[in-house]
């Protein structure tokens, strides 16, 4: 390895670790090593013809590949790659549906899905079922790292870290938070891995209260009510997707009640009086918009999703949580 070859890659280290790639990841051997090259690929992808070649590796997994189809709901195909070096290796994993199974014990496989995994939720899935470092570079160019320590994203300008769910869930929870904690798990989690990954700008209102209670406060209704039935629910896998693509073509709130099913799509808030005095404006107009809303509504948690990324999350006209990312 050259001198400038080793000098680049100490310094994509120290940048990762300042925001917010563990230590630990990044120790001295050869664990660090192979993830340092793995993101040093990535983001110097190969160039064939003016196309950019997408590409994924999964690192040293404690969890054996015959594990990972029950938790991912994948078929896993495996393949050695013999003595290939990784540079030729990498040339048949496309980061979507074919991986290069990296290992610092050399012995390296290629693991093929029957679909491609390839959006920043399957990452995570996969990280988890297979207790690994996943890096990828998607065919739109964003670069990712996703491990225990939960997602970094590079945009082509900048790293971006998004802290693990379960981190925010703790913490939105450590003061009573009202509602179901698996809806707000799923409300949280696409809000960051479905909206903020993708650049989907968004207002997300978890109404607690049951239908027993009172209504929350008056809101327009800009876009038709959403399909029911079927109901569009949070915690449904398979409809998340026309969730996400509904939100990426409206403006205004959507709400969701107290099970995590879709009851209103488009909806401006009007704030009150009180909530617009007291209240104190907080990053743009969605989030200062939510932030009064959730004043006027305590049953409420608003999560505001940022069209760049990051996500907050707001009660009681307080924000409770945030990514690691200023606004």
């Amino acid at each position: 390895m050259s001198d400038q070859h080793a000098g680049r890659l100490r310094r994509l280290a120290d940048e990762l670790a300042e925001v917010g790639l563990p230590t630990g990841a990044l120790g001295d051997g050869p664990g660090g090593d192979l993830l340092i090259e793995e993101v040093d690929r990535a983001l110097r992808p190969q160039v064939h013809e003016r196309r950019v070649a997408s590409c994924g590796s999964i690192l040293d997994p404690a969890a054996d590949p015959a594990t990972w189809a029950r938790a991912t709901n994948l078929e896993v195909g495996r393949a050695p790659t013999g003595d290939r070096s990784a540079d030729a290796s990498r040339w048949y994993a496309d980061g979507l549906s074919s991986w290069l199974l990296r290992r610092t014990s050399g012995d390296d496989e290629w693991i093929m899905f029957d679909r491609p995994a390839g959006s920043e939720r399957d990452l995570v899935v996969l990280a988890r079922a297979a207790v690994a470092t996943i890096v990828q570079r998607h065919p739109s160019g964003t670069v990712r790292i996703v491990g225990e320590f939960g997602v970094l994203r590079w945009n082509g300008l900048e790293w971006h870290h998004e802290p693990p769910v379960a981190s925010w869930i703790d913490a939105i929870s450590a003061g009573g938070a009202a509602g179901d904690t698996e809806v707000l798990t799923a409300l949280l989690g696409f809000a960051v891995h479905d909206l903020g990954s993708l650049g989907i700008g968004a207002l997300l209102i978890y109404r607690a209260a049951t239908e027993a209670e009172p209504p929350g406060p008056p809101v327009e209704q800009l876009v038709p009510t959403p399909p029911t039935p079927p109901p569009l629910q949070i915690r449904t896998a398979f409809h998340l997707a026309p969730l996400r693509h509904a939100l990426a073509q409206v403006d205004g709130a959507a709400v969701f009640d107290h099970a995590g099913v879709l009851r209103q799509l488009g909806v401006r808030i009007v704030p009150s009086a009180d909530a617009t005095e007291r209240v104190d404006p907080f990053g743009g107009t969605r989030h200062t918009s939510g932030r009064r809303y959730s004043f006027d509504d305590p049953s409420a948690t608003v999560i505001a999703v940022s069209a760049d990324g990051p996500v907050s999350v707001l009660r009681n006209g307080e924000i409770i949580g945030r990514s690691s990312a200023s606004l």
